[in-house]
This record gives structure tokens, C-alpha cells and sequence, in this order.
């Protein structure tokens, strides 16, 4: 029998995939219900396993994401359920969550507001972190805030989260939230429209529109972000704001016109000015 592990390996890198050894590996351990680790060269595949295996490979060769495939992306310190309803979680984000921790005490009791919620990963990694903090999620997105109130339960913070299902665009929406938080987060869509039809097929079409187009300029929601943020802040609270490549200054430039503060702006692994952090 062909060597199937080296085969997969092959036939992934053929395609472009980024990292084809670890990918076969989680292709693998899920046709197998195995850990990863346990997967090995020399593995062998009965019929039916070898028929979900090649049914798994045509998906992630036609550029279906692997988490959009297997259901799960692990983000930060947990693993997350994604679907094509939601924004697959990025490693980018990470740098969101770890500036927000650095602001939040580990023992005060603190509320939190996550706009564009999505699968939940950034506000219930913080909940994870902080076991005296609330939450708030909004989500325009019904099937998004079903993800993200799955994760919650199976995370353990299904107690300290509230889900709405709302657009920050409508009238009343800070009347609607009637509260004011502590910390503000959210990766808003900050894609310009013209550009989304250049986005890598991964993107384009495993990831809701919603949740990618951000306007002509990219920069809608955070304008109407920065009108709410003065009334949903409490004095001195914070709103961390994920950032494109090149778009952090002006977005500081915008919240500052509201009157807020810009803190810092705090780069990504891969030195990308990614979040921007903002105080009343």
C-alpha cells in the first residue's frame, strides 16, 4: 500500500497549502478519531475511513478552510466552533486579547461588550481569563450568536455572557444596550467592497460577507463604533479595536474626534500595527 500520509502531504502542497504536514495530520485524526500526535506515517485506512478521508480532501482542495471542514479552530488557550456563518478566528486576533488582558484587573468584577461577536472567541477567551468579569455579545448574525452561545456553553462562561442580536447601525441601539462597560472589544468588517473579490478563496467564500465588508473605504463601522463608544464607555473605560494592515491610525484618528483617548496601538506577530486601544 502507498504511503497514505505522504501522499495527503503531496497532494496538499500541490494545492498551496501553507502548511501541508500539520494539515494531512488533522485530516487524518479526524477520519481516525484520533489526537494528532497519534498519526504517524505508516497509517493504514479501512474503506470507509479512506472514503471520508478523500471526501475531506476534495473540500480543503477546492480551498475550504480545514476549520470550516472540521467544524473547530483553536484560538488563543481554547478551541472554538466555526462554521461558514461565522469569521474563522485568526492568530492576528490573539494580539486583541492579550492588550485587553493587560487592562483588565484579574479579580475585579468587570463588564465587558464585544460588537461583531462572530463565534464568540474574543469575549469568551476574556471570560476564560477573567472569572470575575461579565459580557455582553451582539451579533447581527442569528446563526453567529448560536455558534457563539454553543461555545460558551461548552467553555464554561454561559453564566457570565448575554447575547443580542443587533446592528450598532440602528438608531437605538446604545438605548437598547441601556449599560455601560468597562471594555469595549471588536473586530469589525474592514474590508473595502472592492477589494473583496480579491481576497484569497479561503476568505472569499467560507467567510460571511457580513462579517468582512466594512464599506467603500473600509472604515463604516468604526465610524459608527466611535459614536457609540463615548456613550457605552464608562469614565475611563477602554474600546480595543482590531485593525487592517495600514488602517490604525486613521481609525485612532476617527475615535479621537469623539473625544477619546488613543492609548497605544499594539503590533501582531508579524509587526502589523493590529489593535488599536482607545480610552474615555
Amino acid at each position: 500500500m502507498a504511503n497514505i500520509f505522504d501522499n495527503l502531504v503531496q497532494q496538499l502542497a500541490n494545492s498551496g497549502t501553507e502548511s501541508p504536514r500539520l494539515e494531512a495530520r488533522l485530516l487524518l485524526a479526524e477520519v481516525l478519531n484520533k489526537e494528532p500526535s497519534e498519526i504517524f506515517a505508516d497509517i493504514e485506512l479501512a474503506p470507509a475511513q479512506d472514503k471520508s478521508l478523500q471526501n475531506l480532501l476534495q473540500r480543503r482542495l477546492s480551498h475550504e478552510p480545514l476549520d470550516k471542514i472540521l467544524g473547530k479552530r483553536d484560538f488563543y488557550r481554547a478551541t472554538f466552533k466555526v462554521s461558514d456563518k461565522v469569521l474563522s478566528p485568526r492568530p492576528d486576533t490573539e494580539t486583541l486579547v492579550e492588550a485587553a488582558l493587560r487592562l483588565l484587573p484579574s479579580d475585579n468584577p468587570t463588564t465587558i461588550l464585544d460588537l461583531g461577536t462572530g463565534s464568540g472567541c474574543i469575549i469568551e477567551s476574556l471570560l476564560l481569563e477573567r472569572p470575575s468579569a461579565q459580557g455582553v455579545a451582539i451579533d447581527i448574525s442569528p446563526e453567529a450568536l448560536q455558534i457563539a452561545a454553543d461555545n460558551a456553553v461548552n467553555l464554561g462562561v454561559a453564566n457570565r455572557l448575554k447575547f443580542i442580536q443587533a446592528s450598532w447601525f440602528y438608531a437605538d441601539f446604545a438605548t437598547r444596550l441601556a449599560q455601560k462597560f468597562d471594555l469595549i472589544v471588536t473586530n469589525p468588517p474592514y474590508i473595502p467592497t472592492k477589494d473583496i473579490a480579491t481576497l484569497m478563496p479561503e476568505v472569499q467564500k467560507y467567510d460571511p460577507l457580513l462579517a468582512l465588508d466594512g464599506g467603500t473605504d473600509g472604515f463604516d463601522s468604526y465610524k459608527r463604533i466611535a459614536e457609540l463608544a463615548p456613550i457605552l464607555l464608562k469614565d475611563g473605560g477602554y474600546i480595543l479595536l482590531e485593525a487592517g494592515i495600514g488602517q490604525a491610525e486613521q481609525i485612532a484618528e476617527i475615535f479621537a474626534k469623539q473625544g477619546l483617548q488613543h492609548i497605544a496601538t499594539e503590533k501582531d506577530l508579524a509587526g502589523i500595527k493590529r489593535c488599536v486601544v482607545m480610552r474615555k
